[in-house]
């Protein structure tokens, strides 16, 4: 069960809250849903390089609510708040809404399991050692503080005819523990050489449930 079932997915709800917070009947579902994944998508293309590991998005009667996790805020923010307002401005020509965007920056980007990803995503675009990736990956997430993480790599590394897979770890990383909060991230680094996934999963040990019980 542990190398079929998303982490994060799997504990919505339990230590994981939901990423999309919102009610709608029958008629709406489908249409809200499919707008999440336009904001999030277009949210991504656009700041690629701003760190941002994931967006949340609640509804009210009338606005829309976007929370825009990342570790490079000033990038997000822009000179005078002049990027956020043009992303903002964007936000609501795409979805037709009032959008309430706010910015929220993240402390500790090496205890994100998707900043984790996309950092050795990008250091094998930039044609970069897959292995010494890896290693450089597993050290700064233990130095965090983290009781394990786990990273796999896929496709045509190093140039190769042939694709594989490669991984490394450190610590424990139990997959299937309700119990233990455990992140999930996954980046696509697109080569010269084709394309190469990259998963990283890391430990950040015991976490409150979302209802507020401690498990002991």
């Amino acid at each position: 069960m542990g190398q079929k079932v998303r982490p994060t997915g799997f504990r919505c709800g339990i230590t994981q809250p939901w990423r999309s917070r919102w009610f709608a009947n029958n008629k709406d579902f489908g249409e809200l849903v499919l707008e999440d994944f336009r904001i999030r998508e277009f949210v991504a293309k656009n700041y690629e390089f701003a760190g941002i590991p994931h967006v949340e998005i609640e509804r009210t009667r009338d606005t829309l609510i976007v929370q825009i996790n990342t570790s490079r805020p000033g990038v997000v923010i822009g000179r005078k708040g002049q990027e956020v307002e043009k992303l903002k401005g964007a936000l609501e020509r795409l979805t037709g809404r009032r959008v309430d965007l706010q910015v929220r920056e993240i402390s500790n980007p090496n205890r994100s399991a998707s900043l984790v990803a996309q950092d050795i995503a990008q250091q094998l675009v930039r044609r970069g050692a897959f292995r010494r990736a890896i290693k450089k990956a597993l050290d700064t997430v233990v130095e965090s503080g983290a009781l394990g993480v786990r990273v796999q790599v896929s496709g045509r590394l190093g140039g190769a005819e042939m694709s594989r897979t490669e991984k490394g770890s450190r610590g424990s990383v139990p997959l299937a523990t309700l119990r233990r909060n455990v992140d999930y991230g996954f980046a696509i680094a697109r080569t010269t050489m084709g394309v190469i996934g990259v998963k990283v999963w890391i430990d950040l040990g015991f976490l409150q449930l979302v209802g507020g019980t401690k498990w002991r």
